[in-house]
């Protein structure tokens, strides 16, 4: 319940202090942010797994 309001407020000072129009720019920069973090992560997890193989045959 108390997480409910901390979203308000966040809300709530993001459009005061980037106005209403800009937050789906940021909205959508971060989500673009977000999916490159998450193909790296993947990317990194593949070679870390392929290293790690490639080390058990040896």
């Amino acid at each position: 319940m108390a997480y409910e309001n901390v979203i308000i407020a966040v809300v709530i000072i993001g459009v005061l202090i980037f106005g209403a129009k800009k937050i789906p720019e940021l909205a959508r920069t971060f989500g673009k942010a977000k999916g490159e973090f998450e193909k790296g992560k993947i990317e990194s997890e593949k070679e870390l797994k392929e290293f790690k193989d490639k080390e058990d045959l040896k």
